[in-house]
């Protein structure tokens, strides 16, 4: 027996799948406090997330010497539409005074006061330590000061807006968010399963296994984030609980159908289950492995956001894997055949794969194969046009929340009344030697106002300017470009250029450098692992392509949603990356699934009626895996963010685009057409295939069957 052939044996066996849930026991009670962590080891400031050499993180490395780097600027708003009132004055001193008294507010930085020009808004400036916790720091000062400012407002209006604010209406979004995911996704995966099943009892072993194999993921990212410096932040924590849920689910789907299958041809279940590990394991490893190195490409990325999010989801996918084979069939082996009860796959009882929707799809494009994929390539091509109306120049502070949160509606009050920068200076730093000539070159920079006096401290020079634009758009990042433009000249200033604008324009700059460098990396890394796989290369370039098209046709959908149905203003940069991991890293998964199985009934006979049967067989398996993946993604739309609700749907489409009309019509009916020389250069390429004429006799009879 071969060595693969014996490891299947080990979850499978008599006594030692006993072994295999004793160790999943032992290590869920070992882990899951571990697991419980992961929130308090996420990083979600901004310097976590730029590369070491953008110009903003530098200067906050240098501004920590005049401020900690944990100290968030707010600014507390006061508008009355009639005009502001002495008493409306004497409010606000008065919470001043209080705001000072706060924990976290940094002594001494309490500003205001200020009256507009108008006499119908007020700002207070307040300077909050939000201590590691990143913006999660943000929300306990942030409420004690809304609900100081709104206390005998008698018609005032008030808001907490600026970073700060921004830092703890975000917060809220993700506070608690992996709970409410894991949730949703858990119940979709409950009906999905009911549904594909019809089981009320086989549904739970799938559950139980994704639900170890989640705890166990996070326990591994925690320790990686608390000791190896493995960047996670709330986004990342919040795809991986979905990610490890839908995609061992997938994994789920495909053991329990080839078992299934080996129990109507074994009467032992032990015999079945270590048969259908053989055969569908090498399909679960290789797929798996194709999107674990998928995702760990992005380890190559700039941005510290994507590059920590490639080994964080790559951990999900890894355990999830081995979980699901190893305990899952275990478990399944311990239960008998009943498990499947009402539907139970008894003995001796007819090949599932000859009869039933899928086959009956495979033999009716038999025919004309030809025509079908160029309708279908077509018809997915015009699809993808909705390509050239994505905005993916990144989101504005307001084009971030679904809705209007507080900060939001701030914001608008203090750019109506106020410099529209107040709050988020630009901030200059360069050396003292050239604080003079660096301050006036600053000061005269178009789109820079107020620029405070020059203050000296360990070596360097200290410079805020006020931005006449909102800080937060396109016209901000220009004005960016032409500070930088313009102190960068000043002769032995050595002069940086940061702040909150110009942290979110080099976040911009680093998302379009990984677009340009990852996408093809990763495409190419696809198609290697594909051409070893299946050992030829012909069928890796149509089935890569095949993946690029059903990407394509996914965003192009998605823009046209996003511009005249939803209604959103844009689409984060990094969107168009991640959106193309997930569909090209799964889309190649439901891929490995089909062709493995295409290649090995190909061996028993030929790749056409291979491509028939490896339908009918995984069909039904690779659509309920692709109706899991996308309930799962469709999950992260329930969230009030902009970023996570156009990934949840982009995924959520794409995944069930790509299984029910790429993989199951257009890449069947490129096998059919194309045939053996799907194969070249294998031994395989040169088996015979039917001619059409042939199969076209055939189809009659096999209709009659299904």
């Amino acid at each position: 027996m071969s060595k693969l052939g014996k490891i299947a044996e080990i979850p499978a066996g008599r006594w030692t799948k006993w072994l295999v849930v004793g160790f999943w026991v032992v290590m869920v009670a070992v882990l899951y406090p571990l697991s419980s962590k992961l929130t308090a080891a996420e990083k979600n400031n901004a310097s976590a997330w730029l590369p070491a050499s953008a110009e903003s993180v530098k200067v906050l490395d240098v501004q920590q010497r005049f401020q900690s780097p944990n100290d968030y600027p707010g600014v507390v708003v006061y508008y009355r539409a009639s005009g502001l009132t002495a008493a409306d004055r004497a409010k606000a001193a008065a919470d001043a005074r209080r705001f000072a008294g706060l924990h976290g507010v940094v002594r001494g930085q309490v500003t205001g006061p200020i009256p507009s020009a108008d006499g119908k808004a007020m700002q207070t400036l307040v300077v909050v330590n939000v201590g590691k916790q990143g913006w999660n720091g943000a929300i306990a000062p942030v409420g004690s000061m809304r609900a100081i400012a709104r206390a005998g407002a008698n018609g005032l209006t008030t808001h907490v807006t600026a970073p700060l604010g921004y830092a703890a209406d975000n917060a809220k979004v993700y506070k608690g968010v992996t709970g409410t995911l894991l949730y949703v996704a858990l119940v979709v995966v409950i009906v999905i399963l009911l549904i594909s099943y019809r089981s009320p009892v086989l549904w739970l072993l799938p559950v139980i296994s994704s639900v170890v194999a989640l705890v166990t993921a996070e326990a591994v990212v925690y320790l990686l984030a608390a000791h190896a410096g493995l960047t996670v932040n709330e986004e990342s924590g919040a795809v991986l609980a979905v990610l490890v849920f839908g995609a061992s689910t997938d994994y789920a789907l495909l053991i329990v159908a080839r078992y299934r299958e080996e129990l109507r041809r074994h009467d032992r279940r032990h015999l079945a289950m270590a048969t259908a590990l053989r055969r569908a394991g090498p399909a679960i490893i290789a797929s798996g492995s194709t999107v674990v190195i998928a995702l760990l490409m992005l380890s190559f990325a700039e941005l510290g956001s994507t590059k920590g999010l490639g080994p964080v989801l790559a951990i999900g996918i890894a355990v999830g894997m081995l979980a699901m084979l190893t305990l899952l069939p275990a478990l399944l082996v311990i239960f008998p055949r009943g498990v499947f009860w009402p539907y139970k796959p008894t003995y001796g009882s007819p090949e599932p794969t000859t009869r039933g929707v899928w086959a009956r799809v495979g033999w009716s494009i038999a025919p004309r194969p030809r025509l079908v994929w160029i309708t279908t390539a077509v018809i997915l091509g015009i699809l993808a046009l909705g390509l050239t109306g994505l905005k993916a120049n990144g989101l504005t502070n307001a084009q971030s929340f679904r809705g209007t949160p507080d900060s939001v509606t701030g914001e608008t009050v203090l750019a109506a009344h106020f410099p529209a920068g107040a709050g988020q200076p630009v901030i200059v730093i360069g050396s003292p030697a050239a604080a003079a000539p660096l301050r006036a070159a600053f000061a005269a920079t178009p789109g820079i106002a107020n620029v405070t006096p020059p203050v000296v401290r360990g070596g360097w020079v200290y410079l805020q300017g006020t931005l006449t634009v909102p800080p937060d758009g396109q016209a901000a990042n220009a004005t960016i470009d032409r500070v930088r433009a313009t102190v960068h000249a000043v002769p032995g200033a050595h002069a940086l250029v940061g702040g909150n604008t110009a942290v979110n324009l080099d976040i911009a700059r680093a998302a379009t450098h990984d677009n340009k460098l990852l996408l093809p990396l990763i495409l190419a890394v696809v198609f290697i692992i594909l051409a070893i796989l299946l050992r030829a290369l012909v069928a890796p370039l149509i089935l890569t392509a095949t993946v690029v098209l059903s990407f394509a046709a996914a965003l192009g959908v998605s823009a046209f949603f996003f511009n005249h149905v939803f209604g959103f203003g844009g689409a984060d940069n990094s969107f168009p990356l991640l959106v193309y991991v997930f569909l090209v890293a799964l889309g190649i998964d439901y891929n490995i699934f089909l062709m493995t199985r295409v290649r090995e009934e190909a061996h028993r006979r030929d790749t056409r009626h291979g491509a028939i049967t490896g339908l009918a067989a995984t069909g039904g398996v690779i659509t309920s895996a692709g109706f899991v993946l996308a309930g799962t993604f469709a999950a992260l739309a329930t969230l009030p963010s902009t970023f996570t609700t156009q990934l949840g749907f982009a995924v959520a489409f794409g995944i069930l685009l790509d299984t029910i009309v790429v993989r199951s019509v257009l890449v069947t009916a490129l096998n059919l057409d194309v045939g053996r020389w799907m194969w070249w250069p294998s031994k395989l390429a040169h088996t015979p295939d039917p001619a059409p004429a042939e199969l076209s006799h055939e189809r009659a009879a096999a209709l009659a069957r299904v």
